[in-house]
């Protein structure tokens, strides 16, 4: 089952609002809420660096009611979070390497701003089901493969230990108040939308702007470590049966696509299918080995067996999609 097979009139006329819905995986949500008529509100702080983009909504700004106001502060989260039935909360800083060069910024955005959304919906809604993006990254160096929900967490740097605490708050906000939620733990997820400046983001969009510019992509070590992707219409799938389904209450999910590929033969792919660009393998650079996991992949068993949810878009197909759109649109998403 997907969101797709999952009956959607369960969404129309939800009152809906989005934290972090002018990024990369919010803007690809607010679009497919619209489209199965959901009422969808969505606040971002569009704090530089942070991949907000209001070129992400331009063609529905007008049907989204949009506020761009710091997450951060009660006054302007308490009022967005009244009557809302659902909350996908999905505002983050995603950076890894960042989150050791600045990590108060870290702590601020993937901590405090949280509790703030956590204890406006206890004192104005507890009634709110809240949907968490959570990551992997949680899981820090596996100690086994594949990864489930049971693996320890020991994250390897600052954005893995604020996200842990960011889920282990919703987690308690669960508990002792009363406030529905669930936590999808998200592997590397890849499409349309996804900021392509700096591979702050993501590598996987970044070696997708190399290849359209004809550049070299660099590849780390050697090449094979493993890495797991989902493409974001997959992901937004998956946060759309969590947001309705009863069996998502209280829960942790991870996300996976169970092909595993290397960064190597990524690379690879990216160049054949953008018909451009070049290889290189090089040393790590002295952050980024202090900080890389090895290989990594999810098990995703326990929310294929509780909702349903299995990866539909190939990474082949996925990629297509996405170099097709960035084709069209990169000037929007490279500055």
């Amino acid at each position: 089952m997907s969101a797709s097979s999952l009956d959607l009139a369960a969404y129309e006329g939800k009152r809906v609002l989005i934290t972090g819905g002018l990024g990369f995986i919010g803007s690809n949500l607010a679009r497919r809420l619209l489209e199965i008529g959901s009422r969808v509100t969505v606040i971002d702080g569009l704090l530089p660096g942070q991949g907000g983009n209001l070129f992400n909504i331009h063609d529905v700004k007008d049907d989204i009611e949009l506020h761009v106001e710091d997450m951060r502060s009660a006054d302007a989260v308490n009022p967005l979070v009244q009557g809302k039935e659902i909350i996908f909360n999905l505002a983050s800083q995603v950076s890894h390497v960042e989150s050791l060069s600045d990590p108060q910024q870290d702590l601020e955005v993937n901590c405090l701003a949280h509790l703030t959304l956590l204890e406006a919906c206890r004192l104005h809604n507890r009634d709110v089901r809240v949907v968490l993006s959570a990551t992997r990254a949680q899981y820090g160096a596996p100690q086994y493969l594949p990864v489930d929900e049971k693996h320890p967490q020991q994250p390897t740097d600052v954005n893995g230990i604020h996200k842990m605490a960011q889920e282990a708050y919703h987690h308690s906000y669960s508990r002792t108040w009363g406030i529905p939620i669930c936590a999808l733990r998200l592997t590397n997820t890849y499409g349309p939308r996804q900021p392509l400046k700096n591979p702050r983001h993501g590598f996987i969009n970044w070696f997708v702007r190399l290849a359209l510019e004809g550049e070299c992509l660099r590849v780390y070590g050697d090449g094979n470590q493993l890495r797991d992707l989902n493409y974001v219409d997959d992901v937004v799938d998956a946060l759309l049966l969590a947001g309705v389904s009863s069996k998502a209450v209280g829960e942790a999910f991870n996300l996976g696509s169970g092909r595993p590929i290397s960064v190597g033969d990524l690379a690879r792919l990216v160049v054949r299918i953008a018909g451009s660009g070049s290889i290189e393998r090089v040393e790590f650079p002295e952050t980024e080995q202090r900080i890389e996991i090895g290989d990594y992949y999810a098990d995703y068993s326990k929310i294929r067996d509780a909702l349903g949810w299995e990866p539909r878009v190939s990474l082949e197909e996925g990629l297509r999609r996405t170099i097709d759109f960035f084709v069209a649109h990169k000037e929007h998403y490279d500055k």
